[in-house]
């Protein structure tokens, strides 16, 4: 922040520049009120307008955006990488399972189908 004193010399600068930009005095008679070369008023007048400027521009409504913290950033697109690949391996193994209770059924149907066809080969050599 800056104390009193510095914003009271910004003050004084501020009106001396409209004073000179409306035509009340000259650049040469604002640079000797402010103890400055003409070169360094006029530097200082070019950075006044430029501000002035830049706060008169329209904006967004709402609160401003906050500045984008790099690591923060690569942290979070880390993370959303990592719960992509956790998704992908809780479905593998999903599918895994799946197809193990797959093989399983069709081991039983097909020992289950053998055992019947056993059955009915053990019937027909009775008969």
């Amino acid at each position: 922040m800056s104390d009193s004193g510095d914003e009271g010399r910004a003050r004084e600068r501020a009106a001396i520049i409209f004073a000179v930009r409306s035509g009340q005095i000259t650049a040469e008679e604002g640079a000797r009120r402010l103890g400055v070369s003409r070169k360094t008023y006029y530097e200082w007048e070019r950075r006044a307008l430029q501000a002035i400027t830049e706060a008169l521009e329209d904006r967004a409504p709402g609160r401003p955006g906050t500045p984008k913290d790099e690591e923060k950033e690569r942290l979070q697109n880390e993370i959303t990488e990592l719960q992509n690949k956790l998704f992908v391996a809780e479905k593998t193994v999903e599918v895994r399972d799946m197809l193990h209770a797959y093989e399983l059924h069709n081991a039983r149907a097909k020992k289950s189908a053998g055992e019947s066809l056993e059955k009915k080969r053990k019937q027909r050599k009775k008969r």
